[in-house]
């Protein structure tokens, strides 16, 4: 997959950019503050729905403006091309394929995918477990057609629930709700395990590529909720009622669930250095494309933000000299020059960007 047209109109600090990413590497670069950021948020967006900096929501539109736009042409090595945008104004989102107006944006991010690696990475290991539910189940829905349709039915009969425990309904009232929790949340716990399996011995590549010296990892998923062998999800809402009343919520199934890497010598993940999480992180992120790839025919979009404030040196030149020859369309940023990236210079399309303009790219410089 690649864009092989992006345009942004009022997020942040730009008014209007247009780029022309090249199929494999390419750097944004320019000064702290010129919007290079801003560019990685709006693929982000646009791939997901969010930005992957936390409690950013309208603080994306910027100011003075009542909407930001993020349109963008994509293709695939497979000959398959879109037309995709998304608008979010203060009374919420609209977004576009192929000229179409949608009614579930879900439609737009199955066809659109990126992986990104930021500052924020590192909370993927020393994060709150909502932050590894969110990277997991991004993961799922991209190999599980049907995993969305279900996570909806589960919130929604998750949030009758839990309103009838605020209320103190009796138990009839609880049973077709529950039955339909346990429905949706059981194909949910089955596709997340199978999403894990995949993923745990691509993850053991990229660390061992990254990080030798921590030995075999592995990866430990939490269903969010425990039930004896023949149990059902079920029994244990009908049994965890009067718990549950008391607390106000529910307090087992999927909305719970979490993962956890262990290394060899039972070294844990909260254990690790902040540049060994970091790392981490990075393998996370790539292992996760790796799994995209395998199901997809077709590698997504890799967004690498401040690269060198991320990765020493020797870090940085050898994720570059692995992603050159990948195939995969990258997009990185930083402030300038580092020697990792100069070595791949020539074989980079490069954008300078300052004041959330576009100012030349590398041949116009």
């Amino acid at each position: 997959m690649r864009v092989e047209r992006l345009g942004i109109t009022n997020l942040r600090c730009i008014e209007s950019l247009g780029l022309e990413p090249g199929p494999g590497l390419n750097a944004i670069l320019g000064p702290n503050g010129a919007g290079k950021t801003s560019v990685l948020e709006a693929l982000h967006v646009l791939s997901h729905g969010h930005s992957f900096r936390r409690r950013a929501r309208d603080g994306l539109i910027r100011r003075d403006s009542g909407s930001f736009m993020v349109r963008a042409e994509i293709g695939t090595d497979r000959g398959a091309h879109h037309s995709i945008a998304l608008q979010r104004s203060r009374d919420g989102w609209a977004g576009r394929l192929d000229g179409s107006e949608l009614e579930r944006l879900g439609d737009l991010f199955a066809v659109f995918a990126t992986c990104a690696f930021t500052p924020g990475s590192h909370e993927l290991i020393d994060g709150g477990a909502e932050v590894r539910r969110a990277f997991w189940d991004w993961g799922v829905f991209h190999v599980e057609p049907e995993f969305l349709d279900d996570w909806r039915r589960y919130v929604r009969a998750m949030r009758q629930r839990n309103a009838l425990l605020r209320e103190g309904a009796p138990d009839r009232l609880f049973e077709p709700f529950e039955r339909e929790m346990a429905r949706a949340g059981e194909r949910i716990a089955a596709w997340r395990a199978g999403y894990l399996a995949a993923l745990e011995p691509r993850v053991r590549d990229r660390a061992q590529q990254l990080l030798p010296e921590l030995g075999a990892c592995a990866l430990h998923g939490s269903a969010g909720y425990r039930i004896e062998q023949g149990g059902a999800l079920a029994t244990l809402l009908a049994e965890r009622r009067a718990v549950d009343r008391a607390r106000g919520t529910t307090t087992a199934g999927p909305h719970r669930a979490d993962w956890a890497l262990r290394f060899a010598d039972r070294l844990e993940a909260a254990q690790l250095s902040r540049g060994q999480q970091k790392l981490m992180a990075l393998a996370m992120v790539l292992a996760q494309a790796d799994v995209y790839a395998a199901a997809k025919g077709h590698w997504p979009v890799l967004l690498l933000d401040d690269l060198a404030s991320e990765l020493d040196d020797p870090h940085q030149a050898a994720l570059l000299e692995t992603l050159a020859g990948a195939g995969m369309q990258v997009i990185l940023t930083g402030t300038g020059w580092t020697p990792a990236l100069a070595q791949h210079r020539e074989r980079m399309t490069v954008f300078h960007v300052e004041h959330g303009r576009r100012i030349a790219t590398a041949l116009e410089a």
